[in-house]
């Protein structure tokens, strides 16, 4: 076997793996494909002669791409008054592929990774989810192990949230069977957790109306859940500013955030938030077991 043959075994042998950590630090994954193939590109134009360890450089090409693709994304971001627009995605991606991987990584998780700034999203998903040590990943973000360290903390505190209220139970029960029953399509279901009383607020972003929108009572509070049964595919649980809620998220991209108000295990208030301002104030994490 001919050394290009050889490394191009080499090479999807790791590929599983590569794909994993591009679609992780991303998100995407048509952009992660891109990411891994751009890693064979270079590989193709090195000597591998001088490569110690082919495993451990394709993941630092990977994430290097990866991160030069985050900071460009974060620049658009800053320079948009649209934060986190939908994206149509590449259409040779499987889609039912795509939806596959994001419940098998999380939703949530995607969510909130997508909040962490490159530099900490390089760092928590290298070591926390895939064991490289902080001295492999110093020299490609260019700070020092020590403040890899830091960066991986400071993501993982993001991702895991802070102390929570002792109540969090109830109210996840609650927004669980929320979901549910808009997902289903359960209109009594719905009216069973509604307060009679209840109001949704939802900002004018959320419908593109000038004004925000406001639904009053269990009936008009309910039909509008079942309006947007279409999008719980993207809609899953976190924990947002402390409590539970739900956040709609096409491919891991935070898009909307349901928050709630409960009396006990009647929902009285619904805030639908869209708006850009408002979403990037969210302190988001992981809702746990």
């Amino acid at each position: 076997m001919d050394e290009r043959a050889w490394l191009a075994q080499q090479f999807e042998g790791n590929r599983p793996r590569l794909r994993g950590v591009a679609y992780r630090m991303l998100g995407s994954l048509s952009e992660a494909d891109d990411a891994v193939q751009e890693a064979w590109l270079r590989l193709d134009r090195t000597d591998a002669a001088e490569i110690e360890s082919l495993p451990a450089w394709l993941t630092t090409v990977v994430s290097r791409v990866c991160l030069n693709q985050l900071r460009t994304r974060q620049r658009r971001r800053e320079e948009s008054f649209d934060a986190n627009p939908v994206e149509r995605g590449d259409p040779s991606v499987d889609v039912e592929e795509e939806a596959q991987l994001a419940d098998s990584v999380g939703l949530a998780l995607l969510v909130v990774l997508d909040s962490l700034g490159p530099a900490e999203r390089i760092a928590f998903v290298l070591h926390d989810m895939f064991a490289v040590p902080f001295e492999e990943i110093a020299p490609l973000l260019d700070r020092t192990p020590a403040a890899v360290r830091q960066l991986a903390s400071r993501a993982r505190r993001r991702v895991k949230g802070g102390d929570r209220p002792a109540d969090v139970s109830r109210g996840r029960r609650v927004v669980e069977a929320y979901l549910a029953a808009a997902r289903s399509g359960d209109f009594e279901a719905l009216l069973h957790l509604l307060d009679p009383d209840v109001v949704l607020h939802a900002d004018a972003a959320v419908s593109g109306t000038p004004a925000p929108v406001v639904l009053r009572g269990v009936r008009s509070v309910g039909k509008g859940a079942l309006l947007a049964a279409d999008r719980a595919r993207a809609t899953t649980l976190a924990l947002v500013n402390g409590s539970p809620a739900l956040v709609m998220a096409p491919r891991g991209h935070l898009q909307v955030v349901l928050s709630f108000t409960c009396n006990g295990d009647a929902i009285t208030g619904i805030d639908v938030i869209a708006d850009p301002d408002r979403l990037r104030t969210l302190e988001i994490s992981l809702l746990g077991e």
